[in-house]
């Protein structure tokens, strides 16, 4: 079964207490490689773990193309006696999103996608979109759109798509029918979240997509999608592979990302930690790792929110943006167009009022600071639903990571003030 996730649950924001939970005495296990070199990072996540509030934590920074500093509390499972380290399987949920902008890119810089095409040119049955004339209102009170969905459109939540995690009515109940989902969660039924059956393939996902309604005209306003799941379909459909063998071929290989994917491989459940939900005081295993479902292939490789990766896979890819588009004699990108891809691509008028990026630029599938931002510009990356976090601080030269397992991401202020804390480290 796959299960649907509330509104805020799968939103992996990337922003810059709860009663004690029952966890055992191993889970307060200290790991202190790295931690002395940036001690308010290294007491904001050990806390989870003291209080215990979270099985595991994990931070994993880095300086330029200089050497990961990995270092964290606690333990993959609550049942577990093995400490979190840099080679724990985490879920990423959204944290996928800017990894499949850099996989447009880099079809953008072979000349075979352009940043301001049409969509319809590769799949014809978004030609004729029709528009809500009411958001979130009924599915027949529609009007022609004015303007085609575009590459930019889709990597920067302008599309005037939806997700089932945040529309309501009768375009949410249609998603959830239509199997347009967002990720997986678990094979459990959840109370108050209504079970659904994925679409049984990208290109179904993309069909039956395309005979719904946009919630907004495109590129008029930002609001969170399935842009970048759809976007998966292009990509595979321009690049004549499917969306998985393309990252691997053009992305996780020649980095070295040999733990990166949509599905945990039988021998490596040892290293997956386990999701929980925090509720009434303890800590409920919603997707135990020895029974996970990312144990099974998904129907769709989702490119918005479907990877599992460890810290130091993620810290690859993190360091080939931060080297614009190499590291360690790797290219991925040329340099222009990994700047180009960490830059702000909202289109012109696009608003952002009332968003969680109200304020900021948004790029390749990831948030973008701007001169106005409390970090100033320069700073690259998105959250997940299960607490993840990842950016890059191009300005300052840092590539950054947070982990820990359990959604939804505010039950929590693990996610929401990583960032702060690392900002303590780095100012200091």
């Amino acid at each position: 079964m796959t299960m649907m996730v509330s509104r805020r649950a799968l939103m992996g924001g990337f922003a810059l207490g709860g009663a004690g939970l029952m966890l055992p005495g191993a889970a307060l296990a200290w790991k202190a490689d790295g931690a002395a070199a940036y001690p308010a990072t290294a007491a904001f996540i050990k806390g989870f773990v003291d209080r215990r509030e979270l099985a595991g934590t994990l931070a994993a920074i880095g300086r330029g193309q200089g050497a990961l500093d990995v270092f964290g509390a606690g333990t993959q499972a609550m049942d577990s006696a093995r400490a979190v380290d840099g080679d724990t399987i985490w879920r990423l949920y959204s944290m996928t999103k800017p990894v499949t902008g850099i996989a447009a890119m880099i079809l953008i810089e072979d000349g075979k996608l352009a940043l301001d095409q049409p969509i319809a040119d590769i799949l014809p049955a978004f030609s004729k979109m029709k528009v809500q004339n009411i958001p979130d209102g009924s599915l027949t009170d529609v009007r022609d759109a004015k303007t085609p969905i575009t590459v930019r459109h889709l990597l920067t939540h302008t599309a005037g798509l939806g997700y089932g995690i945040v529309q309501k009515g009768p375009l949410r109940d249609a998603y959830n029918e239509q199997g347009i989902l967002g990720g997986q969660v678990s094979r459990l039924p959840i109370p108050g979240f209504p079970p659904a059956t994925p679409a049984p393939s990208l290109a179904e996902f993309a069909d039956r997509l395309a005979k719904l309604p946009l919630v907004y005209e495109p590129g008029t306003q930002w609001s969170y999608s399935v842009g970048l799941d759809l976007l998966g379909r292009v990509i595979e459909v321009v690049s004549g592979q499917p969306f998985d063998l393309f990252l691997k071929a053009r992305l996780f290989d020649p980095l070295g990302m040999k733990s990166t994917g949509f599905q945990v491989a039988a021998a490596d459940v040892g290293r997956l930690s386990t999701n929980y939900a925090p509720f009434g005081g303890a800590l409920l295993p919603i997707d135990p790792a020895t029974s996970s479902i990312y144990l099974d292939k998904p129907p769709i490789p989702y490119g918005g929110g479907g990877l599992v990766s460890t810290a130091r896979d993620y810290d690859r890819f993190l360091a080939m943006l931060l080297g614009e588009g190499e590291t360690d004699g790797v290219r991925i990108l040329k340099p222009e167009t990994a700047r180009l891809a960490m830059s702000n691509l909202l289109p012109a008028g696009a608003s952002t009022k009332n968003s969680f990026v109200e304020g900021e630029g948004f790029g390749a599938g990831g948030r973008v600071s701007l001169p106005t931002s409390p970090t100033g510009e320069g700073v690259f990356g998105w959250g997940g639903a299960a607490g993840t976090i990842g950016f890059v601080d191009r300005a300052r030269g840092y590539r950054v990571g947070g982990y820990a397992q359990y959604m939804p991401a505010e039950a929590l202020p693990f996610q929401r003030d990583f960032g702060k804390n690392f900002y303590k480290d780095a100012m200091a």
